[in-house]
């Protein structure tokens, strides 16, 4: 039996420029859940980095650029911004061990406005994807019939304008001409011709509650008792979804005259590369679909043990799914387990003495808050509010979130410094190609986009409907309300710390050194086996 010698304090050289190194974090006070396997974190972040955004938006993003020509642009951005970025947050997430708004005491202080605009926007997309997701088991329900309600013009929501194609060789298609698909969609699952547009959402649509309100149930179900529920509900959400789309692939790709689909949609149009709105499309699509800069993979990461090799978890992720087209038609549905886990693990982490061991109690409150705030998306009209949440409530605001996030770990926190950590957990310090992206070129990208969003807003519509001038102000005011915590936050510390502005600078800008646990220091002295 040998006692266990205590580490000593963490130091670090005295790098140019910068504050010393914090060292790695101490125990914390209350004991860290952890994953129980490394496959259930595995699971976790391909079902967030592969996920219904996927599905939903790519296909008509790739086929509106230029189809095939679109994905030359795609994959830049994945290799040159998303995949860094990707990295860099699941190394930030394992190091710290601790959520978006604490973990910033750790990197920049004064950019912990960051954390609080991360929390906000989760709890906007909260409020529209899972009725997203509603609409989705509305329609699976609706599949248990007879005859599909969608194959055919014989419904009670059908119009005269209804033409069903379905079985027929000769059929006559005229500007006013309706699918039965689409008119189940918009008449039966939407209903949208019961309102009149933002002025008049009309009432609820009560098979909608119904669904959202299980979809909830089921969130709630699987994150009350933190990573040890969603690490085994991830094995269902993660993989099941990938059986039932080969099943779909395999029945679609049999179908009569598929093949021809398959080229008219990927046929290239090489002239729509010379656009710069498809590169930013480009650059847009890969940050959303792989997530970094919504607190997800940092939340998800920082339940690693210390020297779980996260880099091997990245290599894995994109291996099974590559950064090309595959990762998006083999995405997955999981419910939104993500998002909501960072606003959980970034809120608990910076209160943990009122909110340590009241998880479930927390976790009740927040998706009802999420519930409450879906309600005017399940009206008539509830598609034109999911519209503009999607367009402005996680537009740009993420956007320039993930450019001040690169910029505060790259270039405040440093590089090397950043490269330190990484080493410290994984043996080895990260690749020129990555430090090259993380103080460069991914900012670089982030800045681009967030600028040409800016410069070039088109009119917004949805259907036949065009968004009125007012519903545009309201959109900016929803994603300023989120971005504005940064810039809040930089005053508040500012104005709150002592000394000259100098001083206070230095301080604001300085990693927080990490305290240790005094019981842990006890522990580290017990004999090993």
């Amino acid at each position: 039996m040998a006692e266990q010698p205590c580490p000593a304090p963490a130091t670090s050289p005295p790098w140019q420029g910068t504050a010393p190194h914090p060292g790695p974090p101490g125990p914390q006070t209350h004991p860290r859940d952890k994953w129980s396997k490394k496959m259930d974190f595995l699971l976790s972040v391909i079902g967030f980095a592969v996920d219904l955004g996927n599905v939903w938006r790519f296909p008509y993003i790739c086929y509106q650029n230029g189809g095939g020509a679109f994905l030359i642009p795609y994959t830049l951005m994945a290799v040159f911004g998303g995949v860094p970025l990707f990295y860099m947050e699941l190394a930030l997430g394992q190091f710290h061990r601790t959520g978006a708004i604490p973990i910033w005491k750790r990197i920049c202080p004064i950019f912990k406005g960051i954390g609080f605009a991360i929390c906000i926007i989760g709890l906007y997309v909260s409020f529209y994807y899972n009725t997203i997701i509603a609409w989705a088991l509305y329609y699976f329900y609706s599949s248990f019939s007879g005859t599909l309600p969608w194959a055919s013009c014989d419904n009670p929501w059908n119009t005269p304008d209804c033409t069903n194609y379905f079985g027929r060789s000769n059929v006559t298609w005229t500007n006013f001409s309706r699918s039965p698909a689409e008119e189940f969609y918009t008449r039966k699952v939407l209903e949208i011709q019961k309102s009149g547009g933002l002025y008049d959402t009309g009432g609820i649509h009560w098979q909608l509650l119904l669904c959202l309100f299980l979809i909830f149930t089921i969130v709630y179900f699987s994150l009350w008792k933190g990573v040890k529920t969603s690490g085994k509900v991830v094995w269902v959400t993660a993989t099941l979804p990938y059986v039932v789309l080969l099943i779909l692939l395999i029945r679609g790709a049999t179908l009569p005259g598929a093949w021809r689909g398959v080229v008219f949609y990927l046929r290239p149009d090489w002239g729509k590369l010379l656009s710069t709105t498809v590169w930013v499309d480009a650059a847009a699509q890969i940050f959303f679909s792989l997530g970094p800069g919504f607190g997800v993979l940092l939340a998800l990461a920082s339940y690693n043990h210390f020297h779980n090799n996260c880099y091997r978890s990245l290599s894995k992720v994109f291996s099974k799914n590559g950064t090309g087209p595959t990762i998006h038609f083999s995405a997955s549905f999981p419910l939104q387990f993500g998002g909501l886990e960072a606003v959980i693990t970034a809120v608990m982490d910076e209160y943990p003495q009122v909110l340590a061991g009241r998880r479930e109690v927390f976790v009740l409150g927040l998706i009802t808050v999420c519930f409450l705030g879906s309600l005017s998306t399940l009206t008539y009209g509830g598609a034109y509010v999911v519209k503009l949440l999607e367009e402005f409530g996680a537009g740009c605001s993420i956007l320039a979130v993930v450019l001040l996030e690169t910029i505060a770990v790259s270039w405040f926190y440093g590089i090397q410094r950043f490269s330190h950590d990484v080493k410290a957990m994984l043996g080895f310090t990260p690749g020129l190609f990555w430090k090259v992206c993380w103080v460069a070129v991914s900012p670089a990208l982030l800045a681009f986009i967030v600028i040409s969003s800016l410069l070039d807003q088109p009119p917004l519509t949805l259907f036949d409907y065009q968004y009125p001038k007012w519903s545009i102000s309201v959109g900016y005011l929803v994603g300023a309300s989120s971005f504005i915590c940064i810039p809040f936050y930089m005053v508040y510390k500012l104005v709150w710390t002592p000394g000259s502005l100098k001083q206070r600078l230095a301080v604001c800008i300085r990693p927080e050194k990490t305290t240790r646990d005094p019981q842990a220091e006890v522990m580290c002295m017990s004999p090993a086996p």
